[in-house]
């Protein structure tokens, strides 16, 4: 018997475990600084996987997208991610530079949200980057052609094993169309749930709101 929906949906709960306060006139001035702070509470509060967030573009109608990524770094040059640049969402950010990041660490009630230009990184800084990390992520980069229609697994299996093959014989083998990208935030939202659904939202904006500006961070709240 196939479950109902509605009555899944309505029995489940949401942050079943104890909040965490938070106190937005004593956060940092800027928000890398509370950014790095709430990944590390959240990779020790057992949170799975905390370095993955949504990335949500736009086609060149307009149209939304978004999938599941994995963060590549933060700094003051923006937050890093990688693709294909011959992906769909390669393809949307070169007819539209402009991205959104999402963050959702449930095991503390929090949620992280960017949005700001996306920039790509010199060629050799993703090479270095990719190489940086497992065979099996160079073994994917090279498998390459990302979102394009696959015609069955056996053609997936035959590319991956032959991928393996090469990333294991050459790791620094090097995969042109690998890209890293920066999104440098023009705002950043940090929310902070509340089991009585009172909520925390402080948001950060760039003076004008442009990245890179000198000035500091403005802050404000916002309502849940």
């Amino acid at each position: 018997m196939e479950p109902d929906l509605h009555e899944l949906l309505r029995s489940l709960r949401v942050w079943d475990t104890e909040l965490p306060a938070f106190e937005p006139g004593e956060a940092p001035a800027d928000p890398l600084t509370l950014f790095t702070r709430w990944l590390a509470e959240a990779a020790a509060a057992g949170q799975t996987e905390p370095h993955t967030m949504s990335l949500a573009t736009t086609d060149e109608e307009g149209l939304p997208d978004v999938r599941t990524v994995m963060l590549h770094g933060a700094d003051e040059r923006g937050w890093a991610f990688a693709t294909h640049v011959t992906s769909r969402k390669g393809r949307q950010l070169a007819a539209r530079p402009y991205a959104a990041l999402g963050f959702y660490w449930p095991a503390r009630g929090r949620q992280i949200r960017l949005r700001g230009p996306v920039t790509v990184a010199p060629a050799e800084e993703a090479q270095s980057d990719l190489h940086a990390r497992s065979t099996g992520a160079l073994a994917a980069a090279l498998v390459g052609r990302q979102s394009d229609v696959l015609p069955s697994l056996t053609d997936l299996d035959q590319a991956s094993d032959a991928a393996w093959r090469q990333a294991e014989r050459s790791p620094a083998a090097p995969a042109p169309t690998w890209t890293l990208y920066r999104l440098h935030p023009t705002e950043a939202e940090f929310f902070q749930g509340d089991s009585r659904r009172r909520h925390v939202r402080l948001r950060y904006r760039r003076p004008e709101g442009e990245w890179g500006t000198e000035g500091e961070w403005g802050t404000e709240l916002l309502w849940p």
